[in-house]
């Protein structure tokens, strides 16, 4: 166990260096970072969008020695370089506690997934569901699995890696504490008899005086009993919320930790639950704009796919969120400076299931899977084709179907590794894209297009508006730095021809939607430069006091674009 923690150690110690160097918060000179008391010395290599990649095998500390000479010995310790580095960032205390504090917890994590890992190939072979368990979280985010407010039980329960089956408890909430809503064919009841036997059902309404008189949802079990039972203490009692009991159906999570997938009944709905906890950058719950809001901007969506011939053409699916429960705290939530983690602990998004879309010999994986070491090599090999051909065909399942949004309809998704799914033909060749997570990440362009018709939120704003060069960069920072880049340094292809496939996508959605060359110019994906949104200095930033709002991430100089040469 000792030599694999050293392992994971100095991989963790490398991404910290390579993500910090990436965004500025560290300037090296001759790959040395002088940190006071300390240097570390490294060997790297330059990437795309400047990015740097630190030989993890290569890092040394250098001190002074006490008889004035240095002594230089092997660094493989993150947690110990980032105090010796907080001086130099500026951080306070309590900062640099806290991301040691999440630090730590990722380095536990990444230590228990490589202790149980399995050969790539077998990867193949796993349901989507379980594949999530086995993928290593966000490749920019350093802290990727701090998930503050899980104890280490908690982590070896209800975290993807443990990879152990859950099941949810049931909830009753009394009308006019708890809103349902659903798309125009849903209702409660529908709901309710698509999630749950009608044995469950008929157990569940007998513990309540007037079934109707209440709205159902289901609760995490980490949840129920760190916030449910405490803080709805009076609720609890007085009734208005009863808890039901366990439905038997077993649910895994997917990467985000709160998404559970249903493994008893496929057809089942995916259930987006809150949870209380810090992870990547912000507290996991659900704001309530978002229950309130999801099935009517499903529906919105569901009539532009419809109505889309290149979404159709393509293939490109669409996980609705159908339905939700929405329970704001009736005191807490009445007053605009209370944090937000304290709003956003009860409710449910009910999301439409991935396997009923697939047809008969295809296979999914979340895209996230393409940057699990040697699950790329591993699906190129099977798949029998080349490995530009391959690369070629996951570029085109990505960028058609997120180009044409983006400049037909001025809506970008964040489209990131866990909020994309990849859909293989029969082959094993990437054939379509999966979009989910929609209510949280959908943005729209601040000028009115007619094709994409009157928004839903008209009276009451929930998409945010914002010009053109600020939807370009969810594509840049979710797709094309958090996935693409990264997956280009896996060489296999030359980098230089990575890139050049994917310019070759935006070339030809240009060369064939001529009517969009204001927009294209307007979002200049081919361009120079784009500006630099530092994800881990955001963290540092932020610091681990309580905030009202989710604060959006400040800018910090411009990166360069490996697409404008390709």
């Amino acid at each position: 166990m000792t030599d694999l923690w050293t392992a994971c150690s100095r991989a963790l110690l490398a991404k910290l260096i390579s993500q910090f160097c990436t965004e500025g918060l560290l300037e090296p000179v001759d790959n040395r970072l002088d940190l006071g008391a300390a240097s570390y010395t490294f060997e790297a290599t330059r990437g795309g969008f400047g990015s740097w990649r630190v030989d993890p095998t290569s890092i040394r500390r250098t001190t002074a020695g006490i008889l004035g000479n240095d002594e230089s010995e092997p660094a493989t310790d993150p947690i110990h370089f980032f105090v010796e580095a907080a001086d130099v960032l500026r951080l306070d205390g309590s900062t640099m506690a806290g991301y040691v504090a999440e630090l730590t917890s990722t380095l536990a994590a990444d230590v228990r997934m490589a202790a149980s890992a399995v050969p790539a190939a077998d990867l193949l072979d796993l349901h989507h569901s379980r594949l999530e368990g086995h993928l290593t979280g966000h490749p920019l985010l350093v802290a990727n699995k701090g998930r503050l407010g899980f104890s280490a039980a908690d982590s070896q329960r209800y975290a993807p890696e443990a990879r152990t089956p859950l099941r949810l408890t049931w909830l009753a909430v009394r009308r006019g504490l708890a809103e349902f809503r659903g798309t125009p064919d849903l209702s409660e009841h529908a709901v309710i008899a698509r999630e749950l036997d009608a044995s469950v059902v008929q157990t569940f309404r007998a513990k309540l005086d007037d079934p109707d008189a209440y709205v159902w949802l289901p609760c995490h079990p980490w949840q129920l009993d760190h916030v449910i039972r405490t803080q709805w203490a009076r609720e609890l009692a007085t009734g208005e919320i009863v808890v039901l009991g366990e439905s038997p159906d077993e649910y895994l999570p997917t990467q985000s930790i709160r998404t559970m997938v249903n493994i008893t009944n496929l057809t089942r709905y995916q259930v987006k639950l809150p949870l209380k906890i810090l992870n990547t950058s912000v507290y996991r719950g659900i704001p309530t704009h978002c229950t309130l809001a999801a099935p009517m901007l499903t529906q919105w969506l569901r009539g532009l796919w419809s109505r889309d011939d290149l979404f159709q053409q393509l293939g490109t699916e669409l996980l609705g969120e159908v339905a939700s429960v929405t329970v704001p705290h009736p005191q807490l939530s009445t007053h605009p400076t209370t944090p937000y983690q304290w709003t956003e602990t009860l409710g449910v998004i009910y999301r439409d299931p991935i396997d009923p879309r697939l047809h008969e010999g295809e296979s999914v994986w979340p895209l996230a899977a393409v940057l699990h070491t040697g699950f790329t090599s591993a699906a190129i090999t099977r798949s029998g084709a080349e490995p530009q051909a391959w690369l070629s065909a996951l570029l085109g399942t990505l960028l058609r179907p997120l180009l044409h949004l983006l400049h037909e309809y001025g809506i970008t998704v964040n489209p990131h590794g866990e909020n994309l799914a990849i859909i293989c033909d029969p082959n094993g060749v990437p054939a379509r894209l999966v979009i989910k997570d929609l209510v949280d990440d959908i943005n729209i362009s601040t000028d009115p297009i007619v094709a994409r018709g009157p928004e839903p939120d008209s009276h009451a704003r929930v998409l945010p508006r914002k010009p053109w060069h600020i939807l370009r960069q969810y594509v840049v920072d979710a797709l094309l730095l958090g996935v693409l880049n990264p997956l280009a340094a896996q060489n296999h292809i030359p980098e230089h021809l990575f890139w050049s496939l994917a310019r070759a996508e935006i070339d030809l959605y240009t060369t064939t939607h001529p009517e969009h060359t204001t927009r294209l110019a307007a979002t200049a994906l081919t361009g120079e430069a784009f500006a630099r949104y530092p994800l881990n200095g955001y963290r540092l930033t932020l610091g681990y006091t309580d905030l009202d709002t989710r604060p959006p991430i400040p800018t910090t100089g411009t990166i360069t674009n490996p697409l404008h040469s390709a």
